[in-house]
């Protein structure tokens, strides 16, 4: 039976959980109100400080979270395909999303985070309120002033983030392919570009300008994060692995795990096994 969407939406204070799996589907948006967390986020090590906002948009890559004795937040946890229906009709939703995903740390004065905590407040005030008429309006309305006041206070410190029409389409159905889980079988740069009838070079000089990051980066990193979830559940042999991700050889494989994890899929799950 399908969740009724005030079910989906939570705020919490318990930064612990937002890697749970009731959170898989959804965008978390955290703000640090006291004291300093560090946490890996597609195996990337990034702290959250007083002031800062964190939206990450697949809490499921979230591991080996660490807290201070002081650490305080607030956040709402919002299904990503409700909040996608939200989102800015503009270049700067492009943007910004794709900007976020790479790097989703936010600072704020202290003026706009009062304003992003009201804008939480407010949310969660209303969670409940599943006799209004217009409940997925009304929830959808404050999501969307929140989504917004993200966007301006990320836009302030990113004023370059705009591009044409043509480059914002393109970049969004890059990513469209990437967050679809296609790097698990394709990881060549020709391929995407055929998909989006670009050539090649065009892909990655657009993906480049607007990113700052290449699309090889861009692929390899999604495509780490699923070889990732692969080599910590054991169900499955390296050589299945291997061969489920459409690498040519185990040895293949292997390189690809040396350079993007840092050591070979037996050493991971070795390594993995003493930590459990």
């Amino acid at each position: 039976m399908a969740k009724h969407l005030h079910e989906m939406i939570v705020f919490s204070e318990d930064f612990s959980l937002i890697n749970s799996p009731a959170f898989y589907d959804c965008v978390v948006h955290v703000i640090c109100t006291e004291g300093t967390a560090s946490f890996l986020y597609k195996d990337r090590l990034f702290t959250l400080s007083k002031n800062e906002i964190a939206v990450i948009s697949r809490p499921q890559l979230v591991t080996e979270i660490h807290l201070d004795e002081i650490f305080r937040c607030e956040y709402i946890a919002a299904p990503d395909k409700f909040l996608h229906n939200l989102l800015p009709a503009n270049n700067y939703a492009i943007q910004g999303c794709v900007s976020l995903f790479d790097n989703p740390i936010i600072k704020v004065n202290d003026l706009d985070a009062g304003r992003f905590r009201t804008d939480l407040a407010n949310i969660r005030n209303r969670i409940d309120n599943i006799d209004h008429r217009f409940y997925q309006e009304l929830m959808g309305s404050l999501l969307q002033t929140m989504v917004y006041d993200l966007f301006d206070f990320h836009a302030k410190t990113n004023d370059n983030i705009l591009t044409t029409d043509r480059v914002g389409y393109i970049t969004a159905q890059f990513f469209t392919l990437i967050e679809g889980g296609r790097p698990k079988t394709q990881r060549e740069v020709s391929h995407y570009a055929d998909q989006l009838n670009v050539t090649p070079k065009y892909l990655s000089d657009t993906i480049k300008r607007v990113t700052g990051t290449s699309v090889s980066t861009h692929i390899n990193s999604a495509a780490t994060a699923i070889a990732l979830e692969y080599l910590k559940d054991n169900t499955m042999s390296v050589t299945q692995i291997a061969d489920e991700m459409n690498f040519s050889s185990l040895s293949y494989f292997s390189r690809f795990c040396v350079k993007h994890i840092g050591m070979s899929p037996s050493k991971f799950r070795t390594v993995g096994a003493k930590k459990h």
